[in-house]
């Protein structure tokens, strides 16, 4: 199965370029659909450039914090001199959406020729 999900554009890059293997998401009613083997193309915000991963796993956790403990920051999107902080995925999700829904780490390897 193909899923279609859209990413600012410093987050493709990273998953372009192989820093980031780790998409963060609310574990919704969409992304309950998502399982193992699956294709996800990212589109680009930005320029609508589009990439395909597989995916290789799924992470299930209650809350982001349990999530960013069990990842290495860079995985996860950030640089290394970036401090991570479990509330910076506030602006994307709010507490009612986590507490319901929990989240998800999305494990990802880029498909070779990944560009269309």
């Amino acid at each position: 199965m193909v899923h279609y999900l859209h990413l600012d554009s410093k987050y493709f890059e990273k998953i372009k370029a192989g820093t980031k293997n780790i998409e963060i998401r609310v574990y919704d009613e969409k992304r309950r659909l998502i399982k193992k083997g699956d294709i996800i193309e990212f589109q680009n915000r930005l320029n609508d450039e589009k990439i395909r991963v597989v995916v290789i796993k799924l992470h299930i956790f209650k809350s982001f914090k349990e999530l960013y403990e069990k990842f290495d920051k860079v995985v996860l999107g950030y640089n290394e001199n970036e401090e991570a902080l479990p509330k910076d995925m506030e602006q994307f999700y709010s507490d009612e959406e986590i507490k319901e829904n929990g989240v998800v780490g999305i494990e990802v390897k880029l498909l070779d020729n990944g560009h269309f």
